[in-house]
């Protein structure tokens, strides 16, 4: 079976946006609006098991009922607007991150994208984020080049449900005119993996310090990184043939599909 298209996730696959943008662009708001909430790490670790911003915020006011301070009686007034300004004003500071250089893509990023272009491979976003944060990781993080060979881009707010459901891969496909099975994911966290496998599009990991200790027992490869030639990346696991590789390029991502698509069950 040919691989037709690589569907890359953002948060986290691409750039390690959230311990380097996210996470600090909140706390920064935090204090901006005169909170005395700090997300540290392993706090925040827990809140991106939430499927995106305004739900982490959502989750951290029921679970941690963390002091109001002075806008409790908005919050009790109009909950969701007063989570969506704040999620604003997070994303204004993000946007500065990013401007500023301050979250680089993770290695093999760029030299994967392009290995894909070389061999007519399309190239897809597939993201929980909002589009104002994608667009400004797509300024300044991906770069013009390689912005402009990412042909398909399905992001949170065009579907009814977000990761770990399967709708964005399920659009991504349909308007890249593929099967599921023509595509491989590639992925840094669980509920990235079940939506793609919930939507048939097999799935390789790139773990990354928030997501390295969850389950990904259905991936077919799973790496510390993609890796460089003169930075090897480490497997950490998969269900897919165990080639010996130093870094993930095109070769093995297709050696991995076809055999994968030849030990698929039967269609019905």
């Amino acid at each position: 079976m040919t691989l037709k298209a690589l569907l890359f996730d953002v948060d986290g696959t691409l750039a390690d946006t959230e311990p380097h943008g996210h996470l600090p662009a909140y706390n920064r708001a935090f204090k901006d609006l005169g909170l005395d909430w700090t997300w540290s790490k392993r706090l925040y670790r827990n809140l991106l098991l939430q499927p995106g911003g305004r739900e982490r915020i959502d989750y951290y006011l029921n679970e941690h009922s963390p002091n109001l301070g002075e806008h409790k009686e908005r919050i009790e007034k109009d909950r969701s607007g007063w989570i969506e300004s704040l999620h604003a004003l997070k994303s204004k500071y993000f946007k500065r991150r990013l401007a500023a250089g301050r979250v680089p893509l993770r290695p093999g990023v760029q030299r994967l994208m392009a290995e894909a272009v070389s061999r007519d491979i399309k190239l897809a976003l597939v993201t929980n984020a909002s589009r104002a944060s994608l667009d400004a990781f797509l300024d300044h993080s991906l770069g013009e080049d390689l912005r402009n060979r990412i042909e398909v881009i399905v992001q949170s707010a065009e579907v009814a449900r977000k990761k770990p459901a399967p709708d964005l891969y399920l659009v991504a496909c349909e308007r890249l005119g593929l099967a599921p099975a023509d595509c491989l994911a590639l992925e840094d966290s669980r509920i990235g993996l079940e939506a793609a496998c919930a939507a048939g599009v097999p799935a390789v990991v790139t773990v990354n310090a928030d997501t390295r200790h969850q389950d990904f027992s259905e991936a077919l490869l799973v790496v510390n990184k993609l890796g460089e030639p003169d930075a090897c990346c480490k497997r950490l696991g998969g269900t897919g043939r165990d080639d010996q590789f130093e870094y993930v390029d095109i070769d093995l991502l297709c050696g991995l599909h076809d055999a994968a698509g030849r030990s698929a069950p039967p269609a019905a």
